[in-house]
């Protein structure tokens, strides 16, 4: 493939990552209508990944800087342990753990079987409708203050369901913070900083990896990279300046609506990816 794919991948990595519609099915998907119809793969989504989350820290920098302040304070019992900042900064390292943990026994698995277009479908539509119940349901009391360890595990396990392309890191997070009972806006805010450790790490692990083991055949069961490193630069910068937008545009949509719209995108979009299977149109 070439620089048009790359633009069109950024683009729609960009615009998906933040929304709780799943970025890796969209780009499962989209890469089946590119050129060669091939899976950009699990490496690509992994380091334009980096782009959007570059586009976390700056919307969110203000409040990074003052939690990894605080808590290297309170490493120095500068500042107490039970400042909300300080105890934020141990949740969100707590809740790193279980998708680090299940993305290294599952690699395999995530970068092959998990990518079929029947279980994206089916994620799609299930985690869709479990967003709708629980932004139906939920409370949408609690704030971040009042994060507790036990509901910093759920969203920790939460947020490693999105190595199944079709849950959607954000959607799986805010899905169980409105059944914990936090606020949509709560719920997407953590949802955003507690996927920094995990993306940064993942995204330049693949670089790492992309670099130290570079695949130039199909020799061995290694499949070539659609993509060069030049146009992987372009796809994730790409995806960095749309991201910006979006999470603003979604920080402002979640105040005063609900995620209806988004729980009846997936269902569509499912239950499509699904009739074009069944019909030969896709290959899983």
């Amino acid at each position: 493939m070439g620089f048009f794919e790359a633009i069109i991948l950024g683009l729609v990595q960009g615009l998906t990552e933040f929304l709780p519609i799943s970025s890796s099915a969209h780009l499962r998907i989209a890469g089946e209508f590119l050129g060669t119809g091939a899976d950009p793969g699990a490496a690509f989504t992994a380091i334009t990944q980096l782009g959007t989350e570059t586009a976390v820290i700056i919307y969110f920098w203000y409040d990074i800087t003052r939690i990894i302040g605080k808590w290297f304070r309170a490493l120095f019992r500068r500042v107490p342990q039970s400042d909300p900042d300080v105890r934020l900064g141990w949740f969100i390292i707590l809740g790193s753990i279980p998708i680090v943990l299940l993305g290294l026994i599952f690699q395999t698995a995530i970068e092959t079987t998990l990518r079929s277009l029947w279980i994206v479908a089916i994620t799609l539509i299930v985690f869709g409708i479990l967003l709708g119940i629980a932004d139906f349901v939920g409370r949408k009391e609690l704030r971040l203050k009042q994060l507790t360890w036990p509901h910093a595990v759920v969203f920790g396990f939460a947020q490693a369901l999105a190595l199944i392309p079709g849950v959607s890191r954000s959607g799986g997070t805010i899905t169980a913070g409105l059944f914990l009972g936090y606020d949509r806006r709560a719920a997407a805010r953590y949802s955003f900083l507690l996927a920094i450790p995990a993306v940064f790490g993942s995204g330049l692990f693949q670089v790492y990896k992309s670099i130290k083991e570079p695949c130039v055949s199909a020799a061995n069961g290694c499949v070539p990279e659609l993509f060069d490193p030049t146009e992987i630069a372009v796809a994730t910068l790409i995806a960095g300046v749309v991201g910006f937008a979006v999470i603003a545009f979604l920080m402002s949509y979640i105040s005063k609506r609900s995620f209806l719209p988004f729980v009846i995108y997936r269902i569509l979009l499912g239950g499509a990816l699904i009739v074009l299977l069944s019909m030969g149109i896709l290959q899983a």
